[in-house]
């Protein structure tokens, strides 16, 4: 007798992270549902074997839960559901519209709260993931949309995974904080700066991403901090949170501009899509890392303070 495969849906999973994750599910023997704004990269992904899509934009939740009836009509219940669907600019805050605002917080927050109102209502069991960022814990400057959005993820997620543990659900809510990651969105978000954007060395590969939400999945760990990079952020800024604050106004932007020209009058994806191959890799290949530390966040926090109390420990020992 053959066993149904187990389904999966990726809300943003036509490139840069969530194709990637994607191609992990495929991996681990699942069907794989993608919901995506760009329509052909939603065929070439379509044409793979055990893949179905349907074109939404994550951040209209009509249009979203259209979708996602659709998928589940072909590919069952789903028992992991992966939210991942992002928007940025890289602009200063005085220079961006309310509407440019809106729709990154649209697309990057309220993306993953309309995906985990309907994942909560068509699930009965498995694994909800929110990809996050390690600016949701250290914003950077000229992000202040995407980074207001980051850190929204993390008080819903919080306040959500509360009520489903309350009612006793066999749901797990997975957040995955990521460091600077080589995806086409350097290539196609809306930029203001003097150079073509990068992700803020260190980089990683997208795969590395998607390793960390597979573990998220696989351990059911409520977080995950991703590369040594998001770990030096998390904790530098609890204990030296003024002195980033003037490091990232002498440096934050500088970081983020690559040696490369921008080409004037590029389009950009902010309100539509671009033309793109389905690829989860951007043009920084060459300069990203296809391994990174792992580390589940609840014992990386326990072994930051338990240090802590060790130094001060040995440090009274040796006063005395």
């Amino acid at each position: 007798m053959m066993t149904q495969m187990p389904f999966a849906i990726v809300v943003g999973g036509s490139a840069g992270v969530g194709r990637a994750v994607v191609d992990a599910l495929l991996k681990r023997g699942y069907q794989v549902g993608v919901v995506a704004r760009g329509e052909e990269r939603l065929a070439t992904l379509a044409r793979m074997d055990h893949v179905f899509t349907q074109q939404a934009d994550a951040g209209d939740a009509q249009a979203l839960r259209t979708a996602v009836d659709d998928l589940i009509a072909h590919g069952g219940t789903p028992t992991v559901w992966v939210n991942c669907a992002m928007a940025t600019a890289f602009s200063p805050f005085g220079a961006m519209s309310a509407d440019e605002f809106d729709k990154i917080v649209r697309t990057t927050f309220l993306g993953q709260v309309n995906g985990t109102r309907i994942a909560l209502e068509v699930m009965t069991s498995g694994d909800i993931v929110h990809v996050g960022s390690g600016l949701s814990y250290r914003p950077v400057p000229f992000q202040s949309a995407y980074c207001a959005a980051k850190h929204a993820i993390n008080g819903f997620v919080g306040s959500v995974r509360s009520e489903v543990l309350r009612e006793g659900r066999d749901i797990h809510l997975s957040l995955v904080q990521l460091p600077a990651i080589n995806t086409p969105q350097f290539d196609w978000a809306r930029n203001r700066l003097s150079h073509k954007p990068q992700p803020a060395p260190p980089i990683f590969s997208p795969h590395v991403a998607a390793d960390a939400v597979m573990q998220a999945i696989e351990k059911k760990q409520r977080e995950v901090f991703v590369g040594k990079s998001v770990l030096k952020l998390i904790f530098g800024d609890m204990i030296l949170p003024a002195f980033i604050d003037r490091k990232l106004a002498r440096e934050g932007v500088e970081m983020q501009k690559s040696d490369r020209p921008e080409p004037g009058g590029r389009p950009d994806n902010l309100f539509d899509p671009v033309d793109y191959d389905a690829s989860a890799e951007g043009s920084f290949s060459d300069r990203a890392d296809d391994s990174g530390v792992v580390m589940d966040a609840d014992l990386a926090r326990k072994a930051f303070f338990g240090a802590i109390v060790c130094a001060a420990f040995l440090l009274g020992l040796i006063v005395g």
